[in-house]
């Protein structure tokens, strides 16, 4: 998707990658079962969706605009064996949007952080990041985790795991350079989380050690932010503390985000466009285009309802047979790709 609009894709989960199974289309999700599948989102009139990927070219995925993407896939299909995760997803994200990743567990979510990040090759289809294919170690890129806590006694101050981020792919615990230190002090500065820098990690609330995350990868000015559910097992108060600091970095740097998460209402006031996969399937566009009772039927292929109440966004019935039993966020399985 380059542009404003829904955009879909429901190919069938499983099938084998580049097959012809499936519905990629500009309508909406929710195509009844067993209609005639409509081409794949950008592929060329006549073109079979079967047809082999083309020749990988920089900048081939480019906008009509001069500005250059942020992110391009380009009917891009990623498997674990014969388990398709996605399939024939095409997006296009330009610099300083927010672009929420929702769906359930073992959907595919953090898949495609790992397609961002050069971790896991495409089965099919091509994918660019800031202008290149996706490459290891890229320093443009910060990535926050999930939040996990720190044992209480670890050796560590909550700077110096914001110092990781500067020579973290150094070996070994090294001073830094002045220039360095201050863009340890800068990016504590912007996450306000100088007030306890010193303090040992471990003794730090969730939220305080989430924002030193925030603040490690702040620290080498990327261009694109990649967030893996950064809210997890926090309250309420630290998940709109976190959102918020996020978003405004990106308003203020005009920085790009893509932000995993199970569920998008502490993100509505920050997301420009959502992408949701489940079953292999996807849907993106706005979060009024994407999160509606038809496109998320259409995507889980059964009945479930979208309510809004009272400002908040809730689907019911997404228990229903969705998603893969793959421990995605921990354990992966060896990726099946034509390229790296």
């Amino acid at each position: 998707m380059s542009g404003d609009g829904l955009t879909s894709g429901t190919d069938r989960a499983g099938a084998a990658p580049g097959a012809a199974t499936g519905a990629a289309s500009a309508a909406a999700a929710g195509t009844a079962p067993g209609a005639a599948p409509a081409a794949p989102a950008g592929a060329a009139a006549g073109r079979p969706s079967s047809a082999p990927p083309r020749p990988r070219r920089r900048g081939a995925l480019a906008h009509a605009t001069e500005e250059e993407p942020a992110m391009c896939f380009d009917r891009a299909t990623l498997a674990y064996g014969d388990r398709v995760v996605w399939s024939e997803l095409s997006l296009t994200v330009r610099p300083g949007e927010f672009l929420a990743v929702l769906g359930p567990n073992g959907s595919g979510k953090t898949s495609l952080l790992r397609a961002l990040l050069g971790l896991a090759p495409l089965a099919g289809g091509q994918l660019d990041v800031l202008g290149h294919p996706p490459r290891r170690g890229d320093p443009a890129i910060g990535y926050v985790p999930q939040h996990a806590g720190f044992d209480r006694d670890v050796p560590l101050r909550g700077r110096d795991l914001v110092g990781l981020g500067v020579d973290g792919h150094r070996w070994g615990f090294g001073r830094l350079s002045r220039d360095g230190r201050r863009r340890v002090e800068a990016a504590l500065e912007a996450v306000a989380a100088a007030p306890y820098a010193d303090a040992p990690i471990g003794r730090l609330s969730g939220g305080e050690q989430q924002r030193l995350r925030i603040a490690q990868a702040l620290v080498g000015e990327p261009a694109l932010l990649l967030c893996d559910e950064p809210l997890a097992s926090l309250d309420m108060r630290y998940q709109q503390e976190i959102t918020e600091l996020i978003g405004d970095w990106a308003r203020q740097k005009r920085g790009t985000v893509v932000f995993v998460t199970h569920d998008v209402n502490p993100v509505l006031g920050y997301a420009d466009r959502v992408v949701f996969v489940v079953n292999g399937r996807w849907a993106a566009g706005s979060t009024d285009e994407v999160l509606t009772t038809e496109t998320m039927s259409g995507l889980y292929d059964a009945p479930v309802e979208v309510l809004r109440v009272r400002g908040r966004i809730v689907v019911v019935g997404e228990g229903s047979g969705a998603g893969f039993d793959i421990d995605e966020p921990h354990h992966f399985p060896e990726p099946v790709g034509t390229h790296a």
